[in-house]
Order: structure tokens, then C-alpha cells, then sequence
């Protein structure tokens, strides 16, 4: 057999686009498309790039920890992403990836983190504070706000709400990278509205975050703290860390921290307030392990509630599908994938894959409740690898801490459309609100259920 025949099949593009057109017009639809045509490794073509899907957990797995060293984040990503945060831990790698990553991980040790509990727990109750009983919420629109001001006193030290120019910035570069608009597959240097736009909210975000590297270094050394800032700061002045590695990571988790965590708590919510029997027993699970507010300690006791949260990111990932670029020729589930070729492992559709997941459309949260014989990378939200997000355990313990505050205090049933349309940008995002509709707990009657 040839080389060619054996390179992974896949459908005949357009002339110069390719399959791009398809693959904005509706890009979940397109992977499970390629998934149940072509198999589980497909190859397409996007404006003369040379693609490859990439959905059968053992290939991602050798794709993202057995031959990671094979396997970069690409140009693809490198070139989309390069004005945002090329020189970041997110787009970086190599010496410069494994530098940076050593340089922030401190920020994210257990004990580190437990530190940060009461922080997310005080916005969570700043949060519900506003609420009242009949209210109709944006769910939304005020997780995303939640997870900014946390991520803002956490790891900054600051109330980053009080400027606008994060959420805006974010705004600006979800729309510059929302797959469903075939703009978005155009050169960023075209001057196109979105572009102009993009730029110009970039350029300000960069300016706050100037400020915020200035601020923090006009305090004295002993009283900066050790949050990621702090320690971001120490390392340029130590000129272990570049002005741009660190304008460009603090832009990274900036946007990243925030959006993917707020979305997660959306999609938590919209499931728990679909059903409204697991939404009682996780409340149920937070009244029998906590006396009072929520905390550190009361967190790893959360295991039904992990076990939600897992089966809402497993049906509407944050995150919908990982890039990176073969450095070398690869074999793949039998199929030659040359060097060069840009690689995409879509979690949407692995995620609903029917192979792994029996009712794959169905919120089961028991699913991961005991041991399984499903395949470790038919579920990966955040990744996998050396490169698995660094964050993973700060979003989990702020997602707990926010629903746990929550549960507390409400009760809550869908107000909105319980399939609402979703745009593949950056990230996962709602098209449309999610509402949910209060009630105050009375917990009089619950008792007597």
C-alpha cells in the first residue's frame, strides 16, 4: 500500500477553500460528520492547510502524553494567536514552554490553592448577595463576571471588574476567532471590522496590564505577596522573564482563566437545572459535608458534585477541540499523517462519541461514580500530557466553591431554551442567555420530601 492510500481519507474540498466553508457553517456537525463517514482519524483541507481530525482516545493519547515530544501547538495556532499571547505558556514551547511552566507552577500547588478557597467563596456570596427569590439570571453572564473577580483577587491581587477593558478585550477576541463566521479563517491583517476591533481591545488590555506589573512593583519586595502576578513581576525584574513572556501571560490568563471556568459553572448549571433531582442531591451532598460556608477542606468531600461537573464538561467542553502540528512523519491508527500536517482533537466529538459513551447525549453524572473500562482520552476537558492546563485544579475548586455557595442559598429551574444554540469560538460559547429562575431554599419543606 502507498504512502497516499495510506494517508487518512476524508471528503474532496472546494477549489482554494477546501472544506472551509463546511467547516463554518457548522463545525460540531462537520467533526461528527467526519467521525461516522471517514472513522475516527479524517483528514480535510482548510483554505490549503492540510488537516487531520484526530478522535479515537488512543491516538490522542499518543498525539498528547505517548509521543508528545513529537507533536507542537502548530502554526495554525501560533499564527492566530501570536499578537494575543504568542510569547505565553499557552502558545510557546520547547525550552521557553518548559521555563515558563516551571516559573508559574508555583502558583498552583495544592497548598497554594487551598489558600486562595475563601476568596472564591466570599465573591461567590458577593454574587448570590444580589440575587432574590422569583429573580431570573443570566447565568452567563454573571458566572463570567464571577470568574473574573475571582480570578482578579486571586491570582492579581486586584478588582479587575471595576475596568472594563478584560471583558471587553475577551468579547473582542471571541468574535475575532468565532468559527461559525467564515471571516474568521481570513488573515487577521485584512482590515475588517472584527480585526480593527480586535486590535484596538488588545492594545488597551495590554496597556491595563502594564499598569497593573507597574502598580505591583512599585511596592516593596516584602510586600508583593506570592500570588501569580507577584511572581510573574519578580521574574522580569530578575530578567528571567521577558516584558512581552510576561504581558503575553498575563494576557493568557486573563482570558483564558476566566472565560473557560465561567462557562463551565454555565453549563454546570444548565444541566443541574434540567434535573432537578441531582440538582436536591447535590445540595444534599454540601448540607451533609459543611457547618457553615464552604471550604478548603470541605471541597475533595464533593464527589457527586465532581461527578456533575464532569458530565457537564463532558457534554459542553469549554475547551472543544485542542490544535497541534506533526513535527515528523506519524502513523495514526494506521494511517500516515506526514510532518507539517496541522492536527485537531475535537473534545465535542469525542466527548458524544457512542463508542465510549452509552446515551451520549443524556446527563448521567454517575458515569464517572467507581472505576471504568472506557479509555482515559475519550474525556479530556483540559487536555492531557505535559500540557494539560495548568489551571485544572484552581478551576475545579472555584467551580465547587461557586455551585456549593450557591446550593446554599437557592433553588433553580431552567428560564430559557434547554437546547440553546452554542457558537464555536475561542471557546464553547452560549449563543443566546441560559436563565435559570430563583427560589429561595426552604429547607422546611425539603425535610419533608
Amino acid at each position: 500500500m502507498s504512502t497516499e492510500e495510506r494517508y487518512p481519507p476524508g471528503p474532496r474540498g472546494l477549489p482554494v477553500v477546501g472544506n472551509t466553508v463546511d467547516l463554518s457553517r457548522d463545525v460540531f456537525a462537520f467533526f461528527e460528520g467526519l467521525r461516522e463517514e471517514y472513522g475516527r482519524v479524517a483528514s480535510y483541507q482548510v483554505f490549503g492547510t492540510d488537516a487531520c481530525m484526530v478522535a479515537h482516545p488512543d491516538a490522542i493519547q499518543r498525539v498528547l502524553l505517548d509521543e508528545h515530544e513529537a507533536f507542537e501547538k502548530g502554526e495554525v495556532l501560533r499564527r492566530n494567536l501570536a499578537d494575543a499571547m504568542g510569547e505565553g505558556l499557552f502558545v510557546t514551547g520547547g525550552d521557553q514552554w518548559r521555563n515558563q511552566r516551571t516559573q508559574v507552577q508555583p502558583a498552583f500547588y495544592r497548598d497554594r490553592l487551598n489558600t486562595y478557597v475563601p476568596a472564591m467563596r466570599a465573591t461567590a456570596e458577593g454574587t448570590v448577595e444580589q440575587w432574590r427569590d422569583g429573580m431570573v439570571v443570566d447565568v452567563n453572564d454573571r458566572m463570567t463576571a464571577t470568574s473574573m473577580d475571582v480570578l482578579g483577587r486571586t491570582l492579581f491581587g486586584v478588582d479587575v471588574t471595576e475596568n472594563p477593558v478584560v471583558s471587553e478585550a475577551s468579547d473582542a477576541i471571541l468574535a475575532r476567532f468565532d468559527t461559525s463566521r467564515f471571516w474568521s479563517f481570513l488573515p487577521d491583517r485584512l482590515p475588517t471590522p472584527t480585526n480593527r476591533r480586535y486590535r484596538r481591545e488588545l492594545g488597551e488590555l495590554r496597556t491595563f496590564v502594564d499598569e497593573l506589573a507597574h502598580q505591583r512593583r512599585e511596592q516593596q519586595p516584602e510586600n508583593r505577596g506570592d500570588d501569580l502576578l507577584s511572581i510573574l513581576v519578580e521574574f522580569v525584574d530578575a530578567s528571567d522573564l521577558t516584558r512581552e513572556e510576561f504581558r503575553d501571560n498575563m494576557v493568557t490568563f486573563l482570558f483564558a482563566g476566566h472565560e473557560t471556568t465561567g462557562l463551565g459553572l454555565t453549563y454546570t448549571l444548565l444541566c443541574l437545572a434540567q434535573h432537578p433531582d441531582e440538582q436536591a442531591e447535590l445540595r444534599a451532598e454540601v448540607d451533609s459535608v459543611r457547618e457553615g460556608p464552604v471550604t478548603a477542606d470541605d471541597l475533595p468531600e464533593l464527589e457527586r458534585m465532581e461527578n456533575a461537573i464532569d458530565e457537564a464538561l463532558r457534554l459542553y467542553p469549554p475547551v472543544y477541540m485542542f490544535f497541534r502540528e506533526a513535527t515528523r512523519d506519524v502513523e495514526l491508527q494506521g494511517y500516515d499523517v506526514p510532518a507539517g500536517t496541522t492536527l485537531v482533537l475535537p473534545q465535542w466529538a469525542v466527548h458524544r462519541d457512542p463508542m465510549w459513551w452509552d446515551d451520549p447525549e443524556a446527563f448521567r453524572p454517575d458515569r464517572f461514580a467507581g472505576n471504568t473500562d472506557r479509555p482515559e482520552y475519550a474525556y479530556f476537558p483540559f487536555g492531557g500530557g505535559p500540557r494539560h492546563c495548568i489551571g485544572m485544579r484552581f478551576a475545579r475548586m472555584e467551580m465547587k466553591t461557586v455551585l456549593a455557595t450557591i446550593l446554599g442559598e437557592y433553588t433553580f429551574e431552567l428560564a430559557s431554551d434547554p437546547d440553546p444554540d452554542l457558537i464555536a469560538s475561542t471557546n464553547l460559547k452560549p449563543g443566546e442567555a441560559i436563565e435559570i429562575e430563583l427560589h429561595e431554599r426552604d429547607d422546611t419543606d425539603e425535610a419533608t420530601l
